[in-house]
Order: C-alpha cells, then structure tokens, then sequence
C-alpha cells in the first residue's frame, strides 16, 4: 500500500479509504479496550491519531522482536500503521486512523 503523509490524511474527508502513514511516535497511551498513538511524519506540526484495538495485530522486525506487542511502540518509535480512515469521535481532529 502506498504511504500516505499525515498533512494529507488529516486534511482528508474520504472515510472509509484505507491508508498507510509512517512515522514516529509523539505519544502511546493505553486503555484496557483500546489504544491510542499520535503519530508525526514531519509533513506537518499536527498529529494524527492511531487508534489501535487490542486484538489488532503487531508487526516487527524479525531481527529484533521476537514477538513484538503494543507495550513496545513507545514515544520515538518509528512505526508504520495501516488502517481505515475514518471520522474523529474525540475533539481536537476531525479524521483518525482505525488500525487494521
């Protein structure tokens, strides 16, 4: 899939289309039913954010994580995340990625 930047999925009103942004993590936080990642690449000073449910799969490197989970993607962390883009339920953004 081709990558998206965030400037362009946060100006974006295409729900539903799935996309792939890279980039790393300003900040992870958890929950017992979800989690949430504000993501930068750079194309902009804002955010977007990576709302990943707990029986989503994580994908590493297999040099080194042996089994990569969600408590290792921590603020730094450079990380590419596919998912749904869909409309923003919380305030301050109107789009977010739903993690697939």
């Amino acid at each position: 899939m081709k990558r998206s930047k965030v400037i362009d999925v946060l100006k974006s009103t295409e729900f539903g289309k799935e996309v792939c942004v890279k980039g790393w993590v300003r900040t992870h936080r958890s929950s017992k039913s979800v989690d949430f990642i504000a993501l930068n690449d750079g194309s902009t000073i804002n955010n977007v954010q990576v709302v990943v449910a707990p029986a989503c799969p994580v994908v590493g490197c297999a040099a080194t994580l042996s089994q990569p989970s969600l408590k290792d993607i921590t603020t730094g962390a450079c990380i590419c995340a596919e998912g749904i883009l869909v409309e923003s339920q919380g305030a301050g953004q109107t789009s977010e990625v739903q993690a697939t």
